[in-house]
């Protein structure tokens, strides 16, 4: 799924595919996607802030798509409606973003919503983290559609 989900991304989305966005990994806690830090730099020599906005945003859309794709929903459409991203230190190596799972019961009450009203919504949140210190949190609120 992580091979079919990489394609999607730099075929249907040109920009992850110049930012060289890169999905690492996927289990049932998280999403792990990077970026290398020498594309995406800024004028300072530190992560270029709307590099790391993209990849948040990305990675918690890719979620989405993830469980989408677990619950096998057709004809799936999503969409990011809120967000709101915070950066607390500049990253100066590869960007790392880890994109927490949401529980197993918000899963279910997102497939019991579109089973019955053909969508719903879902909180997904994302850290960039460096030198196991948290540079940016991001939180996203997600529209998933059938």
């Amino acid at each position: 799924m992580i091979q079919e989900l990489q394609e999607k991304l730099h075929n249907e989305i040109p920009l992850t595919k110049l930012m060289q966005v890169n999905i690492n990994k996927y289990n049932k806690e998280e999403l792990v996607s990077n970026i290398p830090l020498e594309i995406n730099i800024n004028d300072k020599g530190t992560a270029f802030g709307g590099s790391l906005s993209t990849l948040t945003t990305i990675s918690a859309w890719s979620m989405c798509w993830l469980i989408s794709k677990e619950l096998e929903i057709n004809s799936t459409n999503i969409v990011v409606i809120k967000n709101e991203t915070s950066f607390f230190k500049p990253v100066t190596k590869d960007i790392v973003c880890h994109t927490k799972k949401p529980s197993f019961e918000d899963i279910l009450i997102v497939k019991e919503k579109i089973d019955k009203k053909g969508s719903a919504s879902i909180k997904i949140e994302s850290q960039i983290i460096e030198n196991n210190e948290t540079c940016v949190v991001y939180t996203g609120f997600y529209v998933i559609t059938k």
